[in-house]
């Protein structure tokens, strides 16, 4: 009978861990330090982030713009490596993450830009 009560809670738990990580709509776990998920700049360009991939595409075709892969240098800085297939070059880009849902991004040239988390 022991068991059968740990095994409940444990279950139950699990179940209260997955709802809180199922947060604020698709692509975004509901951990305010994580990046994961879609992003927009003021453009319409949106940006991907999984597991370590990149990608950029355009909002009305579709179409991949860029490739890469990130890494956190801490909770809320990303090193994000792109590869532009439009100009046919590289970039690092740094990335901090200002709160969860608005991700400021400076180039090694120095350049600036931001992301809005794309929520639902």
């Amino acid at each position: 009978m022991r068991q059968w009560i740990r095994l409940a809670t444990l279950a139950a738990m699990a179940a209260g861990l997955a709802a809180c990580q199922s947060g604020y709509g698709p692509g975004y776990g509901g951990d305010p330090n994580s990046i994961e998920g879609l992003w927009l700049d003021p453009n319409g360009i949106q940006s991907s982030f999984s597991a370590g991939r990149f990608e950029t595409r355009t909002t009305d075709t579709n179409t991949l713009l860029a490739t890469g892969k990130y890494t956190y240098i801490n909770p809320r800085l990303v090193q994000v490596d792109i590869r532009s297939l439009v100009r046919n070059t590289n970039a690092r880009v740094n990335c901090s993450l200002v709160s969860p849902t608005r991700l400021n991004c400076t180039s090694n040239e120095g350049g600036q830009f931001s992301l809005q988390r794309r929520l639902g």
